[in-house]
C-alpha cells in the first residue's frame, strides 16, 4: 500500500457521506494505491454503522471501533498501527479538511521532506475562541521547541511512515508529531490548505483546550530539554532553589545586625526554610528520574540517540548493525 489516509471518528454522522465522497473522488485520481483507516472513537450518533457501509462498498476502507470513546490522539495512534501504507495522511473527520490538498502534500514529499504539515491560512473558525488562541500556542510552541510551524493544529498532514511508526502519543499529543518527527532528524516544512467552515454537528473543541495543549507542551519541553539527563533539569532547580533560599536568610541577618529587626519579626526565616526545603526536594527528585531514565533504556535496549546512516570506506570490515547502535 502507497497511501493510508487515517481519520479519527466522533459523533460526526451528518458529515462523513460528503467527507467520503470527496476523498474518494481525490484517491480515484492517484496513481497510487491507497486506503482510508476510520476510526470510530466510541460514537453515540450512529457514525459507526454509516462507516460499516463505506467498509462493505469500498474494499479500500476500513473501519476500527474503538471500545469507548478515548480521544483524538488515542483514535488517531489506532489508525496509524492498523494501517499499512507507506505515506500516512491524517485528516479531522468534520469535513473542515479538504482531500483536495492531499495531492500537493505528496508533491512535496517528492521534494525530499519527510513531514509536510498542513497550515489553514484562512481559517474558518470562531476568531476569539479558536482562531486567537491557536496563534498564541503555535507561537508559543514554535519558540520553546524549535519546530517551526505556523499551524500545529490542522490535522491534515503528510508523514512518511518511518518517522511516525514508532511515535507514542498519549493524552491531547497528536499536535506534537512533527516535533517528534524532527528529533529523530526528520525534514519537516508546512504548505498552505483549504479550510471549510463546519456546516454538520458542532466542534468537540472549548476554550478549556488552552490548558489542556500548555500542560502538553510543558510535558513536550521536558522530553526536549532533559529527558535523557533529567539530574540537569531538576538539578538547577534544586541549586536555584538553594541559593535563593541562602540569600532569603542572608537578608534576615542583614535586617539583624544593621537595623536590629528580631528574626521572629519578619517572615524571612520561615520563607527560607520552605525554599531550601524545596530546593532539596527537586535535587531529589533529580536524582530519581536519572535512575528511572537509565531503567528505560536498559529495558528497551536502546541508545539515547539514532544513526540515519553509515558512511565507510569500502575495503573497511563490516561491522553488525546492532553492535555498533549499542556503543
Amino acid at each position: 500500500m502507497d497511501i493510508s489516509v487515517v481519520i479519527p471518528v466522533y459523533n460526526e454522522q451528518a458529515a462523513l457521506p460528503e467527507l467520503y465522497r470527496a476523498l474518494a473522488d481525490i484517491l480515484d485520481q492517484l496513481p497510487q494505491a491507497a486506503e482510508i483507516i476510520f476510526a470510530d472513537d466510541g460514537s453515540t450518533d450512529g457514525s459507526g454503522a454509516v462507516l460499516d457501509a463505506f467498509a462493505e462498498g469500498d474494499c479500500r476502507v476500513r473501519v476500527l471501533h474503538l471500545s469507548r470513546n478515548y480521544g483524538q490522539t488515542a483514535a488517531l495512534m489506532a489508525a496509524i498501527k492498523n494501517c499499512s501504507g507507506e505515506v500516512i495522511i491524517p485528516m479531522d473527520g468534520d469535513g473542515q479538511n479538504d482531500p483536495a490538498d492531499i495531492p500537493r502534500l505528496l508533491d512535496k514529499l517528492t521534494e525530499g521532506f519527510d513531514v509536510v504539515s498542513g497550515w489553514r491560512v484562512e481559517r474558518e473558525d470562531n476568531a476569539l475562541t479558536r482562531r486567537l488562541p491557536s496563534v498564541i500556542a503555535n507561537r508559543l510552541i514554535s519558540a520553546l521547541l524549535h519546530v517551526r510551524l505556523h499551524d500545529y493544529g490542522c490535522t491534515l498532514k503528510a508523514y512518511r511512515r518511518e518517522v511516525v511508526e514508532d511515535v507514542r502519543l498519549y493524552g491531547e499529543m497528536h499536535r506534537f508529531i512533527p516535533v517528534y518527527a524532527a528529533w529523530e532528524g526528520a525534514r519537516v516544512t508546512e504548505i498552505p490548505v483549504s479550510h471549510h467552515p463546519r456546516r454538520f454537528g458542532k466542534s468537540k473543541y472549548g476554550i478549556d483546550r488552552i490548558t489542556r495543549v500548555s500542560l502538553d507542551l510543558l510535558i513536550v519541553y521536558f522530553i526536549d530539554r532533559a529527558f535523557d539527563r533529567p539530574i540537569q533539569f531538576f538539578g538547577k532547580l534544586g541549586l536555584g532553589f538553594l541559593v535563593l533560599s541562602v540569600a532569603t536568610f542572608g537578608w534576615g541577618l542583614v535586617l539583624k545586625c544593621a537595623w536590629d529587626v528580631s528574626l521572629i519579626q519578619t517572615p524571612l526565616p520561615l520563607l527560607a526554610a520552605t525554599i531550601g526545603l524545596s530546593g532539596v526536594l527537586f535535587l531529589l527528585l533529580g536524582i530519581i528520574a536519572e535512575v528511572q531514565v537509565r531503567i528505560y533504556y536498559e529495558a528497551r535496549r536502546r541508545p539515547p540517540y539514532k544513526i540515519r546512516r553509515t558512511v565507510q570506506h569500502s575495503a573497511s570490515p563490516q561491522r553488525p548493525a546492532r553492535a555498533a547502535g549499542l556503543e
